[in-house]
């Protein structure tokens, strides 16, 4: 569906303009640190640009909620930007209280209507979403708690009151690496609903997932990266 390009902070990605030599020490740390594109790269870092099934474990997330056009509401970009605030701060925390590190995850996204066909016909004033980012799994839901506090005390961004911790077991689930701009994945979806379901007898079961691989302001669209996914479970 595609997240507009909002100032959410830094990633965790070397910059282009980073050409320094990395003591050795560094360099342990930073494979040190947990990261989940590392941790779940069957759920992450996935070759095929069609559908395959892959198995995906129960994780944990912090979440937002909102509903219409991505692209316009004003709402889904101070949703994302606060979601963003919350994680950097939950990293922080980790590393402070905790010694433990990680790297932030990419933007994830859930997506629903009452109709799955305005997914395909583009029709983005009907959509429902919840944004997410993944989470390790040392951290709790009283950690989180903890940061949105301090995020909230820190940023002063009102949307950060509306973010919460939440898990998610999807399972069995059909997915796909999309190469391209965010309004072209309408024929992907096409043929997962009415084509790779009824060939592999198999029933769409929760929502449809996205997860975004690049950043939007800094990436062409047609090299735009995003993992689309359906849980999905035996038709009959």
């Amino acid at each position: 569906m595609g997240p507009c390009a909002v100032g959410h902070g830094e990633p965790d990605r070397p910059r282009p303009d980073a050409a320094r030599r990395v003591h050795p020490a560094e360099r342990q740390n930073e494979l040190l640190r947990y990261d989940i594109k590392r941790a779940l790269a069957h759920c992450y870092a996935p070759k095929n640009t069609d559908w395959a099934l892959v198995e995906v474990p129960a994780q944990q997330f912090i979440a937002i909620d909102g509903h219409g056009d991505p692209n316009t509401s004003a709402d889904y970009a101070r949703a994302v930007e606060a979601l963003y605030a919350v994680a950097y701060t939950v990293k922080f925390t980790s590393r402070q209280a905790l010694g433990k590190d990680f790297v932030v995850g990419p933007l994830e996204g859930l997506w629903w209507s009452d109709d799955p066909e305005v997914f395909v016909t583009r029709a983005k004033d009907s959509w429902n979403w919840r944004m997410l980012i993944s989470q390790p799994d040392w951290v709790t839901e009283d950690l989180v708690d903890e940061a949105r506090r301090s995020a909230l005390a820190k940023k002063r961004l009102p949307a950060i009151t509306d973010i919460r911790w939440v898990t998610l077991h999807e399972g069995t689930s059909a997915q796909l690496l999309h190469v391209g701009p965010y309004d072209d994945e309408g024929p992907a979806l096409a043929r997962l609903h009415h084509e790779y379901l009824a060939a592999n007898n198999l029933r769409m079961v929760g929502d449809h997932h996205e997860i975004y691989l690049s950043d939007p302001r800094r990436t062409p669209p047609a090299r735009l990266r995003t993992i689309l996914r359906q849980p999905v479970r035996a038709a009959g």
